[in-house]
């Protein structure tokens, strides 16, 4: 085993507290020194160069990319080390489907991408053939629902509610690290409250926690939020609510608000939220989400392949139709959909307590730019260029208040013992260049991202190295009350 010197760094190290000049000595997966005039038998030379701990990405769709394209360019050139995948009630197991999944399953792929009847089956295919980063994996409501229930337009019986029970406990031991919910989809949208609470306990009952799609992020926000609160007390689980950018431009002042709701939140339960820096949003194209947007996008269509890139007003008016029949026409289909202003951006984002996920959805011909743009347009735009925080701060909410958030022991942070997750970037030079017109672009100043003490990404490229591995969640760690 070679040990590896990344010498004369400054090192940024996940904690929030103020950057230092240091060599850092990796051996083996594990940091080993964190120093002055360290030395080993390779180096890696950091002069001008920021070494902190590698991304965590809180809120991801990586389910099946993980399997497709394991190298995931989108991630580690980005500088992430580890995704959150399973998130919006969305998971690849434990579901088998002979028709196409119905949205938003459908953001996966095709039926034939469901083919774990069992969450182990999921968790066994990617300990056989690992990626490139670590994943910790959510088990979905959604796919609860589609695989026990004859239909989801309804309350899941007594006896259904029993079925999915049982396989969220399956599916813990397997080596999920929660449940989550996307409450205002479709095949979860009739689910009552009480439904929530019973497979959160089966999930709180194996250690694991609750994250949440919310059932309203605009007029209704606040009724939600309390809803996913109310969820946690009663079945006793840390929740996080993914992607809290709520309001629009339709609902003009909710995103403001929607802080105070936050911040009072986690005054009386342990509540955590994730969020992206970018205007549009991104998920199935579905008729009850066009209204209150100012413009869609088309990002993929299965029968009309062709019309991808195209806003949803262009295709309507090729076609001499609406937009819903526009929409219908187009499905299954996916769409960026922009219906926020930059200021509400910037006034959530700024928030200190919000971590950072990027909702990418993957393996789509057209993308969001989240997908490989988010973690460099925080530090890059957001950080260094407009100024909302430092970046030791920006460093801090994508790594060390990840990993504590979701109960990752020994991952977030550079110090002597925690694994050699790291990323070294050009505090100058580190920007997204993916943009809605041309998506898939790596940014720029990742230099090299290192996972497990190997590398994944060195001189612009993937290094076809594969170390990932499927993180399970620490016991009693996770709560960040009082932080």
């Amino acid at each position: 085993m070679t040990n590896t010197l990344i010498r004369g760094g400054t090192v940024i190290d996940g904690t929030g507290g103020p950057r230092r000049l240091a060599d850092v000595v990796v051996a083996g997966d594990r940091i080993v020194g964190v120093g002055e005039r360290l030395s080993a038998a390779r180096v890696i030379e950091a002069d001008g160069l920021v070494v902190s701990p590698g991304f965590i990405d809180a809120h991801t769709h990586d389910d099946q990319a993980l399997i497709a394209t394991p190298e995931l360019a989108p991630k580690v050139s980005q500088g992430v080390t580890t995704v959150i995948a399973g998130n919006c009630g969305i998971s690849l197991a434990p579901l088998t489907l002979m028709g196409h999944p119905p949205a938003p399953l459908d953001l996966m792929g095709g039926s034939e991408v469901f083919r774990y009847p069992h969450f182990g089956d999921y968790v066994g295919a990617l300990e056989a053939a690992p990626p490139a980063v670590n994943a910790a994996l959510l088990v979905g409501h959604s796919t609860l629902r589609v695989e026990v229930m004859d239909r989801t337009d309804r309350p899941a019986t007594e006896r259904e509610i029993t079925a999915m029970r049982k396989r969220i406990g399956e599916a813990m031991q397997a080596g999920a690290i929660g449940f989550s919910t996307g409450l205002d989809y479709p095949p979860s949208a009739a689910a009552p409250t009480a439904e929530v609470i019973a497979l959160a306990r089966a999930a709180r009952a194996e250690g694991g926690m609750y994250c949440t799609h919310m059932r309203n992020y605009d007029d209704r926000a606040k009724e939600a939020l309390d809803e996913a609160v109310a969820i946690g007390k009663a079945a006793d689980v840390s929740v996080v609510v993914s992607h809290y950018v709520c309001g629009g431009n339709a609902w003009p002042g909710v995103c403001r608000e929607s802080m105070i709701w936050m911040a009072d939140a986690m005054r009386v339960h342990d509540v955590g939220y994730d969020g992206y820096p970018y205007v549009g949003s991104s998920s199935s194209l579905i008729p009850e989400y066009l209204p209150n947007n100012d413009k869609i996008i088309v990002s993929w269509s299965g029968p009309h392949p062709e019309m991808a890139g195209r806003t949803l007003a262009d295709v309507a008016r090729s076609w001499g139709c609406d937009e819903e029949a526009a929409a219908l026409r187009l499905a299954p289909a996916g769409a960026v959909y922009f219906g926020r202003n930059e200021a509400e951006v910037r006034e959530a984002i700024a928030t200190p307590t919000m971590m950072f996920g990027s909702d990418g959805i993957p393996l789509h011909p057209r993308p969001h730019p989240r997908l490989w743009g988010t973690f460099p347009r925080v530090l890059g735009h957001y950080a260094r260029d407009v100024g909302l925080f430092p970046l030791e701060t920006a460093v801090h909410r994508m790594t060390g208040m990840t990993a504590k958030r979701f109960g990752l022991a020994d991952r977030g942070v550079v110090r002597v013992g925690a694994f050699a997750d790291l990323v070294l970037w050009d505090p100058a030079t580190i920007i997204d260049r993916a943009t809605y017109e041309d998506p898939e672009q790596p940014a720029a100043g990742v230099v090299a991202v290192m996972v497990n003490g190997r590398e994944v990404w060195r001189d612009g490229r993937a290094t076809g190295d594969l170390p990932g591995r499927v993180l399970r969640r620490s016991a009693g760690n996770g709560s960040l009350i009082g932080v």
